[in-house]
């Protein structure tokens, strides 16, 4: 079986030197480079390649930046010269952790581990990471035939669309594929709050509640937008205001 891969380094030196390394495995086909965080992140999305060796230090998103936002969590490889991000690098499931300059020996047993782990969780990672991963700051949307990042604080309210979530920002709403409870997860429930099993609001966004004829709520936004609040939905927002 072929398997794909994408190499993401600001330096075409390096981007050369894993194209070489490559060479020896005759199985891999390298469908894209990309010489930057976002152009990372648009490959990861739209090509879905098995294998993604992605250096940390790069422009416009950094290597960590891109895993964030897509949602990677596998067979991920890091190049990087910084020692200092591995922690966080095996906390986004990173295969292995490549520092700069590294052999191809060292190459080639950090590609076999990433044979072995290609669609399979690394068991118990996600009751490590779980509790100390960080909170969505930013994420990445659809915007045309391209990607945008959007800031979570610039979110009015998010909507449940089957197996898509829209954000409501700035007048405009953007699409991506993820189911509403994994989203909720990850947003700070300080900010965030389920209001109903479609929607999740954004406090800092919320104009006033209004109570309709049959006893239920209503979340009025600052963009005028009237959202419904489910029974739970309105004991998680007096909780929360």
């Amino acid at each position: 079986m072929t398997l794909t891969a994408l190499i993401a380094d600001d330096e075409p030196l390096a981007r050369r030197l894993l194209a070489e390394y490559l060479r020896r495995h005759a199985d891999i086909r390298v469908v894209s480079e990309a010489d930057h965080g976002l152009a990372a992140a648009r490959a990861i999305t739209d090509l879905k390649p098995d294998l993604v060796f992605l250096d940390i230090q790069m422009p416009k998103l950094t290597g960590l930046e891109v895993l964030e936002l897509t949602g990677r969590r596998d067979g991920v490889i890091f190049t990087t010269a910084h020692d200092q991000h591995a922690l966080r690098a095996f906390e986004l499931h990173a295969v292995d952790y490549l520092l700069k300059p590294f052999t191809q020996d060292r190459f080639d047993a950090a590609l076999a581990r990433a044979r072995r782990l290609i669609g399979q969780p690394q068991p118990g990672l996600d009751a490590l990471v779980a509790p100390t991963a960080p909170r969505l700051s930013r994420v990445l949307v659809r915007d045309g035939e391209g990607l945008q990042v959007l800031l979570v604080d610039d979110i009015a309210y998010i909507e449940s669309q089957a197996d898509n979530v829209a954000f409501h920002a700035h007048g405009r709403e953007h699409l991506k594929a993820q189911r509403i409870s994994e989203l909720e997860t990850q947003l700070d429930p300080v900010r965030f709050v389920r209001v109903h099993r479609s929607f999740i609001i954004n406090l800092a966004q919320l104009q006033g509640l209004e109570k309709t004829d049959s006893e239920a709520y209503i979340a009025r936004m600052k963009n005028g937008k009237r959202i419904p609040v489910s029974r739970t939905g309105y004991e998680k927002l007096r909780q929360a205001i």
